[in-house]
């Protein structure tokens, strides 16, 4: 069952996916996901390339920025270069979404894009506390 998250008409975030949650992104036209639980978290869990494989056979992009503890500047970037490109909605995941809606909310600050506290409000409006996250 689908527990996606909208935190903007760009991004949304969700706890891990499995195909019938593809399916579920493509109803909601989404163009993009984005992958930043790393393999092997829990057992059981699909793979990158099984995800990557159903994802790109309904006609999703794939990106996976697998992000351990805190996300590092790298893949702040690579996330928000990814977001900038998109062609469309971007569905991002991990295990619980945190690191996900993380990622996503240090490349919006680092751009200047949104600030703290839209940020801090947005996450709290999709169930994530980015304030301890966030600079302030």
């Amino acid at each position: 069952m689908s527990d996606f998250r909208r935190v903007t008409d760009q991004i949304t975030v969700s706890p891990q996916i499995s195909e019938a949650d593809l399916d579920e992104a493509v109803r909601q036209g989404f163009k993009l996901v984005i992958n930043n639980r790393p393999d092997g978290e829990d057992p059981g869990q699909p793979t990158s390339a099984e995800t990557e494989a159903a994802a790109r056979q309904r006609g999703l992009e794939y990106a996976f920025i697998p992000v351990r503890g805190g996300p590092t500047p790298d893949q702040v970037e690579a996330e928000r270069k990814l977001l900038e490109s998109a062609t469309g909605p971007v569905l991002a995941y991990c295990r619980s979404g945190t690191r996900s809606i993380i990622t996503w909310s240090l490349g919006q600050a680092q751009a200047g894009a949104r600030n703290r506290d839209e940020l801090v409000g947005l996450g709290r409006q999709a169930g994530y506390d980015l304030s301890s996250v966030l600079p302030g």
